[in-house]
C-alpha cells in the first residue's frame, strides 16, 4: 500500500499489522492531544476498533 503526503481520518475494522517501508506518518489517536511518529523501519499494531488520524509525509 503506498500514499502520497496526505491527511485523512481512519477506523480499523479488524487489528492490523503495518512495516512502513519509507517516508513518515504521524497518527493521531482520536479524542488525543498527541501523535505518535512512524519511520522508515517501524513495525506497529493497531487495534481493532481505533480511530485516528493519519498524516503522512
Amino acid at each position: 500500500w503506498g500514499c502520497p503526503p496526505s491527511k485523512f481520518p481512519w477506523t480499523y475494522e479488524s487489528k492490523e499489522t503495518s512495516y512502513l517501508l519509507e517516508g513518515k506518518v504521524k497518527v493521531t489517536p482520536s479524542g488525543a492531544t498527541e501523535s505518535v511518529e512512524i519511520a522508515a523501519g517501524d513495525f506497529v499494531e493497531f487495534p481493532k476498533g481505533m480511530s485516528c488520524t493519519w498524516d503522512v509525509s
